[in-house]
């Protein structure tokens, strides 16, 4: 099947969007390593056993999430991975007047509003069993929890990076083509994203009842132009954290999405590379373009400073943006504090040569974000969420 051909197939409703996307990115990247054929045939045959419940939604729900009101000015929590930027979803969508995609949703977007009560109760329990807790960071695991919406782009299409932790050998492709290197893709392809992007977003918005979206998604650090152009009233909030801190535990984040999720093997020290350079290439666009954001509708706070005034810092971001209703949101913020406050960060050793490899490829993010550059010395251990 033609290429031109499979794209039209993925302009047809979101019953067919995941079967078909899935098959074509088999097809795509050809060579499964035979350690991964079952896990790849697992994928496979729920994805075809799970087509008619898509079909089912589509036929109940489509109409409805059609004409779903979406808040003109949704919240996009950007920066790069392993800033905080969780944390800072989890604690703003703990105002009820927020609402957001669920990890629910996102694992399961073409089926998430009929399997709402026939198929997430049994899943939270066997997912929140296996993994009470994400292994990249230890935060509690729950598919009500808000999730990404880049997870739900890529359960129903090829158009998203994650795939690169699925096919690692064209890892760099994948990233950025879908990231980097976003705007450059024809407009044909960049108008099939769009419409996957809204499609959620929409069933987000009817989920949670037409309330503001607080979304957080780090590859939409490098798409401020493609979400201004969707929601010219959108709100930014920018977290990023010291580089040195970020290294070690991008690496983490990296190794163990990989091991969940490849059909393909690599060698893991290609995996250093990623970090270095897909920080490197989304900060460089991030910084760029955060100018087109207009005035009032971006705040930029440092992980570091939230950590220890999460409240002030919280404050700070509603008065900012023009966010109604911090006063009523703030005993549910201090109750989810408290029942994170002996959360257990991972530790990470940077050595020399860490700090070295940070100098030479992220030192202009160093200095854009007013941290200070370390000279090599042994025996610096940092926190890492």
């Amino acid at each position: 099947m033609s290429q031109a051909k499979r794209a039209r197939l993925f302009e047809q409703p979101l019953l067919l969007g995941s079967a078909l996307s899935w098959l074509s990115l088999l097809w795509d990247n050809k060579h499964i390593d035979r350690q991964f054929l079952p896990r790849a045939a697992l994928v496979t045959l729920i994805t075809l056993c799970t087509s008619p419940l898509r079909a089912f939604e589509s036929v109940c729900y489509g109409r409805a999430v059609r004409k779903a009101v979406v808040h003109p000015s949704p919240v996009f929590i950007i920066g790069h991975w392993r800033t905080g930027t969780t944390h800072l979803h989890n604690l703003l969508t703990k105002d009820k007047n927020h609402g957001y995609i669920s990890m629910f949703q996102a694992f399961a977007p073409g089926l998430c509003l009929v399997g709402e009560r026939l198929i997430k109760r049994p899943f939270n329990l066997l997912a929140t069993r296996l993994h009470p807790t994400r292994e990249i960071d230890n935060i509690p695991l729950s598919m009500d929890n808000p999730e990404e919406e880049d997870l739900a782009i890529a359960n129903m299409s090829p158009f998203s990076y994650l795939h690169m932790y699925t096919f690692p050998r064209r890892g760099r492709y994948y990233f950025e083509k879908y990231v980097t290197f976003f705007d450059e893709l024809p407009e044909s392809v960049r108008n099939r994203w769009k419409s996957m992007y809204l499609s959620m977003v929409r069933k987000g918005s009817y989920a949670a009842g037409g309330k503001r979206l607080v979304i957080k998604n780090c590859a939409d650090s490098a798409r401020i132009g493609q979400l201004l152009e969707l929601f010219p009233d959108a709100k930014f909030i920018h977290i990023y954290r010291n580089p040195y801190d970020i290294f070690r535990s991008t690496r983490h984040l990296y190794r163990t999405v990989l091991v969940r999720a490849q059909i393909q093997a690599i060698n893991l020290t290609e995996l250093d590379t990623w970090v270095l350079d897909f920080y490197s290439q989304l900060m460089r666009k991030l910084l760029a373009e955060r100018s087109l954001i207009p005035a009032g509708q971006l705040v930029e706070i440092k992980y570091e400073e939230l950590d220890k005034t999460p409240l002030i810092q919280l404050r700070r971001i509603y008065e900012t943006l023009g966010l109604p209703g911090f006063a009523e949101a703030e005993p549910a913020f201090v109750s989810y504090l408290d029942s994170i406050s002996g959360y257990q960060k991972n530790v990470y050793h940077y050595d020399d040569s860490v700090i070295n490899a940070v100098n030479q490829h992220w030192g202009f993010a160093i200095d854009a974000l007013g941290y200070q550059r370390l000279e090599p010395a042994a025996g610096n251990l940092s926190p890492a969420r």
